[in-house]
């Protein structure tokens, strides 16, 4: 019932039920890996993320971020810097095939992570120390 008169209700929905059914707390980690930047104190709405933001992204070790308006060029820095990703094409990984490279599919089973993968893994790694340290993970 409460998240009926919610405005963002899908954002924190599973999130709730799961932090309420006491077999599945252990299991969760609080954090939902995106980088968001709030007004101080939080409005209702982040901010739209900008170049200006791309380096605390970053260093913030997030795997997602929000909000961005449609086709800002931090997208396309992001795609470039981060992904490896050129003019629309594929970004890069272990499956890549083709001259000019990645240019077609190869074996799309075939994974060889890249920085992105390091940057994702310490990100969990700090999750998970952080709740085995004791930290309550559903506040």
């Amino acid at each position: 019932m409460y998240y009926s008169n919610f405005l963002s209700s899908p954002e924190g929905y599973f999130q709730t039920v799961i932090c309420n059914v006491p077999e599945f707390i252990p299991t969760v980690l609080n954090h939902d890996m995106h980088y968001i930047s709030w007004d101080n104190p939080p409005q209702q709405h982040p901010h739209v993320l900008s170049l200006n933001d791309t380096e605390k992204m970053i260093a913030s070790g997030a795997a997602f971020a929000r909000k961005f308006r449609r086709d800002t060029p931090v997208l396309d820095k992001i795609d470039k810097a981060l992904l490896r990703r050129r003019n629309g094409s594929f970004t890069m990984g272990g499956w890549c095939a083709g001259k000019p490279r990645c240019s077609k599919v190869g074996t799309p089973t075939k994974l060889k992570p890249g920085p992105g993968a390091g940057r994702l893994r310490g990100l969990i790694d700090k999750l998970v120390s952080a709740a085995q340290s004791g930290q309550e993970q559903c506040t």
